[in-house]
């Protein structure tokens, strides 16, 4: 937790310098709080560091496809020249991620998490599957990650501004 918390000081600091008045003054430890809240509710003062990355990349601004990329490169393993993901690695993954709706109360069942990586791994004989499968499975928008693009898309339309007028 005590390196995690440096790593987020540091991050919010450089973003507060490149985008003044953006950034909240303890941006830093609320970020804590919620992954304390998320992925240690014991209070062992340990969070992996790999569940932190997940959560500030799936709460992130930016678009789908990177941050799919990103968990890709964070849970896969090295297999000669490629990176692979098994399904051990995508559980570990879904069930990260999942403790961010849990957190509001829309938890998902371990029943859940296995359901979706049976469809990933859907006719795939391997124990593991390639960046490109991985990728064209989350774009077909599983029923346990529909909330990621759902908050994107929401995030996407805050901005929107029409020149129409109502009466």
């Amino acid at each position: 937790v005590q390196q995690i918390s440096r790593m987020l000081t540091e991050l919010f600091q450089r973003v507060r310098l490149e985008k003044p008045g953006q950034v909240h003054p303890r941006a830093a430890e609320f970020t804590l709080s919620l992954l304390a809240a998320m992925y240690d509710r014991s209070g062992t003062g340990y969070i992996k560091t790999r569940s932190a990355a997940a959560a500030l990349i799936a709460l992130s601004g930016d678009t789908l496809l990177p941050k799919y990329r990103a968990f890709f490169q964070f849970y896969a393993v090295p297999d000669g020249k490629m990176a692979l993901i098994t399904r051990s690695a995508l559980r570990s993954l879904l069930t990260d991620l999942n403790q961010i709706p849990a957190i509001v109360g829309e938890s998902c069942t371990l029943s859940c998490v296995e359901i979706a990586t049976h469809s990933c791994f859907h006719g795939v004989l391997n124990s593991a599957i390639v960046e490109e499968k991985f990728l064209s499975w989350l774009r077909s928008e599983p029923a346990v990650l529909l909330w990621l693009p759902t908050c994107y898309r929401l995030s996407a339309t805050e901005m929107v501004f029409h020149q129409a007028r109502c009466r």
